[in-house]
């Protein structure tokens, strides 16, 4: 297994095609459908596909900036990324049937963060060190 921490330069092209994808998804889908059930679940498909491409860096950032031991691994940045992805899409699913407040998106956010610290605490508990031979 790698054991070297991922680079930004590992991670921009899958972040730069998540997000190129969901912008032209959605660019498409407003301009050439109605407002139907099944392109409202695309709009939302392509939502998490281009916050996912935008928080992937944003994640890997911050995963350099606070290292933790052990040190991350792409799965962990994948699912931080994939998070962010998740909670812009709840969020704009919120909206659309406006019932969002500052306070729900607040208490959502700190839901995810848990989530994510809970799984990151998981992870560390099941971790061995590297036996030195």
């Amino acid at each position: 297994m790698n054991s070297s921490p991922p680079t930004i330069r590992s991670i921009l092209p899958l972040s730069i095609f998540l997000l190129a994808t969901g912008i032209l998804g959605l660019f498409i889908l407003m301009q050439y459908s109605l407002p139907t059930i099944f392109p409202r679940w695309v709009f939302y498909f392509f939502i998490v596909l281009a916050a996912t491409g935008l928080a992937l860096p944003a994640a890997l950032l911050l995963n350099i900036r606070f290292p933790s031991k052990p040190p991350v691994s792409m799965p962990v940045i994948l699912r931080e990324g994939i998070w962010g992805g998740v909670y812009v899409s709840l969020i704009a699913w919120l909206q659309l049937g406006r019932v969002l407040t500052s306070f729900l998106a607040g208490i959502l956010a700190i839901v995810v963060i848990l989530v994510e610290v809970l799984l990151r605490m998981w992870e560390r508990s099941k971790w061995v060190p590297p036996q030195e031979s």
